[in-house]
């Protein structure tokens, strides 16, 4: 069967060109498999002002909310947040009913297609979390049903229990809850045909948990990388080779206490004074942890180093890419990190904490992976590392050009190609 003939019905709660995380990457993957198959995508209504403006003409149905979940999510929203932090966990399990809703439409708006056959393939692809049902796996008794990439469940890491309760982890046990009262979660998984998981933890969770067969299941990491983002091998050599000066560090992402932030200042203030004096970090992002972090580079003397640029669109941190020469991103628990593969594509060498998805993503070749021992650990060979970097210009540019090789297989066209190629491989086998 060839991959323009295939019929999909993909179901993207979360799919949105113009926001960031989950709804970008929903729609990136929803992007890129048009272009390899005839798709019908079913989303949320939230979404349908930048799909217009983007694809008006697209097979695409959206799922309105009803009067009352547009109240009880405001409610939800509220009783969720402390000050002005969101509990994640408690928010999680709060607005599932907003899923419900959609869940429940979904199905009852495409059941009768999905049993008639009108799809060669049904693919439910967000949320990517590993705690929602889909409906629509009771109508596919002869279309094969694939879910995911899903993605979570990483835990904080024991030498990082302070961190941990400022997140909220005394709330985690809310995750487990939902295994048990949600009509359908369970059945969602044991009856999928194909599983894709986003991280080697998440795909053994799922395994053990729903008990899923190894043929079942694959590692198929969620987060992709657009052509405007990838430089070439050719580029970044010559511009390395020619580099004077200030070497510039970069950092991009939320503000929070996992992110890990701090730690990496405190590493900058433990650097020779003659590395200090060769480098300057631009932090990019905001979040509550952004005032602390201010007084922390000023107890250190680092202002003259250390800029914190605040909230930037993802469209614009391509320059702060293109402007630097290393990539330090020590947060303690990532499933996803786009920003990593973001940093790989402009061929900046990375230091990453080895604790979920973006220990996966960086290998010896391109950059260091810190295990989560301790805070005073990670510290510790955060300047190590960042000694390294900035002292060895021949280390950072095989870094450099390792990374853009190993980034090119998260393309996105080469992501959809693949998703494809497991379309047919699952048409085969219930053939």
């Amino acid at each position: 069967m060839k991959n323009k003939k295939l019929k999909v019905l993909l179901i993207i709660e979360q799919c949105n060109p113009e926001w960031a995380s989950v709804p970008l990457v929903g729609y990136c993957f929803y992007d890129y498999i048009s272009q390899l198959a005839e798709t019908t995508l079913v989303t949320h209504e939230r979404n349908r002002a930048a799909l217009e403006k983007t694809h008006p003409n697209r097979d695409i149905t959206y799922i309105c909310e009803s009067a009352f979940i547009k109240k009880y999510y405001a409610l939800a929203e509220k009783l969720s947040k402390l000050k002005d932090r969101v509990i994640w966990p408690l928010y999680h399990m709060l607005t599932y009913p907003v899923y419900g809703e959609f869940n429940r439409q979904v199905y009852s708006r495409f059941k009768e297609s999905i049993l008639e056959g009108h799809y060669d393939i049904v693919h439910a692809m967000t949320p990517m979390m590993p705690r929602y049902p889909v409906k629509a796996i009771k109508a596919c008794t002869s279309t094969p049903f694939i879910l995911g990439p899903v993605n979570g469940g990483v835990p904080f890491p024991k030498g990082f229990q302070k961190v941990a309760r400022q997140e909220f982890s005394d709330f985690n046990f809310l995750r487990s809850i939902g295994r048990f009262i949600i009509p359908g979660y369970r059945e969602t998984y044991t009856k999928a045909d194909y599983i894709l998981a986003g991280s080697t933890y998440t795909m053994n969770l799922v395994k053990e948990l729903f008990d899923i067969k190894n043929e079942k299941i694959e590692l198929f990491y969620e987060n992709g990388i657009g052509s405007s983002f990838l430089k070439t091998e050719e580029s970044v050599s010559e511009s390395i080779t020619k580099e004077s000066g200030v070497i510039n560090l970069l950092f991009v992402g939320r503000l929070v206490p996992y992110k890990g932030t701090d730690m990496l200042i405190e590493a900058i203030s433990r650097l020779e004074l003659s590395t200090r004096k060769k480098i300057v970090l631009t932090i990019v992002g905001d979040g509550s942890e952004r005032k602390a972090l201010e007084q922390l580079v000023e107890k250190h003397k680092l202002t003259a180093i250390i800029a914190f640029t605040g909230w930037v669109d993802q469209k614009d941190t391509l320059q702060y890419y293109s402007n630097s020469n290393i990539f330090c991103f020590p947060s303690i628990r990532e499933f996803g990190g786009a920003v990593v593969l973001e940093a790989m594509a402009n061929g900046l060498p990375c230091i990453v904490v080895n604790n979920g998805g973006i220990g996966e993503y960086v290998t010896e070749e391109t950059g260091f992976r810190i295990n989560p021992e301790s805070r005073e650990f990670v510290v510790r060979e955060l300047t190590v590392c960042i000694e390294k970097l900035v002292t060895n210009p021949l280390l950072r540019k095989t870094m450099s050009i390792k990374a853009i090789q190993r980034v090119k297989e998260f393309t996105w066209s080469a992501k959809a190609e693949a998703i494809v190629r497991i379309y047919n491989k699952q048409l085969i086998h219930r053939v």
